[in-house]
């Protein structure tokens, strides 16, 4: 039986079989082992991970602990009341979702553009020039304002690249959202998403077959890649005209809530709101992207991991006001629902995160593509819904072009 304990809980001969730890490079080979030694268990604890899986078919038991199924089933009732309650801080939408893809995805291409002229500089030891990236945080912010949606879905509509470049554009891009949602001035919007867009500028000083790594890290190379905070902050003192609140997102990105981050290892109100901003936005993009090292999870249980995450590492209100401003099942998302049929997410509601509009397009049990159809999943039978999503679904695995239903 699969149960989930606290660290403090894990005892030597109990049998790991998952860290729950999708961002950390903890110091083991594998996610799965059993605990034999209290060196094992020291490293398990500092590492920062707070609640694990055990195995008792396979190791020693935790006799109240609540199974996989029972832990899970917990921080789904805590997600369904929260995504039925409240309304984000969000601006009303200007424009509509067609209208404003075509102005996204452009200014999406230009922040990758950007973002790799500048670390290629950095790599290369040359001058970094800054001219041209207000312009270009302008337009991402402008496009945030008139329909967050376009921006949100063009992040998922990106194929791997470089991981580095394409993780620093949607970081930005979902920063600047996040800042919206908080209802700050577009002044420190800006600067903040600047600072988001050079969150791992320092990464460029760190050796590329360690950031190309797959498998785990040594504990040396998991030394020389956490670096990359202090060199990136190293890099921002030396550029000129660097707001000081752009530097946060680069020096805080890594530290925890609970103080189990790095590099200082602040925690709770140490860390900037900024700062605790960025970690929550960071680590959302890693685990919903494709990584040399890593599989993707989708985006609504990246917001569960969220929530279970939030009890330690992350501020809890600020996970809250970030998943209403990226929504459960963000706009671009392919669902499958309790009908068989399959649909791409193209409309939050505000007040029901869980029923958003779909845009149903195939049909599994035929297995063809049906005349593309909105559905309000809030909705009734005969008022244009009566329809629940039951999972996420691969557009590639179904080869469904999601850019074309979503012009």
């Amino acid at each position: 039986m699969i149960k989930k304990i606290s660290v403090h809980q894990l005892r030597a001969g109990m049998y790991v079989s998952d860290f729950n730890a999708g961002w950390l490079q903890h110091p083991f080979a594998l996610n799965s082992m059993k605990v034999t030694s209290d060196e094992q268990l020291a490293k398990i604890r500092e590492s920062g991970i707070r609640e694990l899986f055990i195995d008792t078919a396979c190791g020693l038991d935790v006799g109240d602990a609540p199974t996989r199924e029972e832990a899970a089933a917990s921080v789904e009732r805590e997600l369904e009341r929260f995504a039925g309650t409240g309304k984000p801080k969000t601006p009303e939408r200007q424009v509509s979702l067609a209208d404003e893809m075509g102005r996204a995805r452009n200014s999406f291409s230009e922040a990758t553009k950007l973002v790799r002229s500048i670390m290629d500089d950095v790599r290369l030891g040359r001058q970094i020039e800054l001219e041209s990236s207000r312009a270009v945080i302008e337009k991402i912010t402008a496009s945030v304002m008139r329909n967050n949606n376009a921006m949100m879905a063009m992040r998922r509509l990106k194929h791997l690249d470089d991981y580095t470049f394409l993780h620093s554009a949607n970081v930005c891009a979902m920063m600047a959202a996040f800042c919206c949602s908080m209802g700050l001035d577009l002044a420190t919007t800006y600067d903040i998403a600047l600072g988001s867009l050079l969150h791992d500028i320092g990464k460029m000083r760190v050796n590329l077959s360690l950031l190309n790594k797959r498998g785990r890290l040594t504990d040396d190379e998991f030394r020389l890649v956490k670096s990359h905070v202090v060199l990136g902050s190293d890099l921002l003192r030396q550029m000129n005209g660097i707001p000081k609140i752009a530097s946060d997102p680069v020096e805080l990105h890594h530290e925890r809530f609970d103080g189990s981050g790095y590099p200082r290892g602040l925690k709770g109100a140490e860390i900037s709101r900024v700062g605790r901003m960025a970690a929550i936005v960071d680590v959302y993009d890693a685990i919903t992207s494709n990584r040399c090292y890593g599989g993707l999870v989708s985006p609504a249980e990246a917001v569960r991991k969220l929530f279970e995450w939030s009890k330690y590492h992350f501020d809890p209100d600020l996970v809250q006001i970030f998943v209403r401003s990226v929504g459960i099942y963000p706009v671009g998302t392919l669902v499958r629902l309790e009908s068989r049929r399959l649909g791409i997410v193209v409309e939050q509601r505000d007040d029901g995160l869980l029923t958003p509009v779909v845009r149903v397009v195939f049909d599994t049990k035929r297995n063809h593509y049906l005349p593309p159809e909105d559905v309000d999943l809030s909705k009734r039978l005969g008022a244009g819904g009566a329809d629940r999503i039951v999972g996420h679904e691969s557009a590639d695995e179904w080869k469904i072009d999601i850019a074309r239903f979503l012009q």
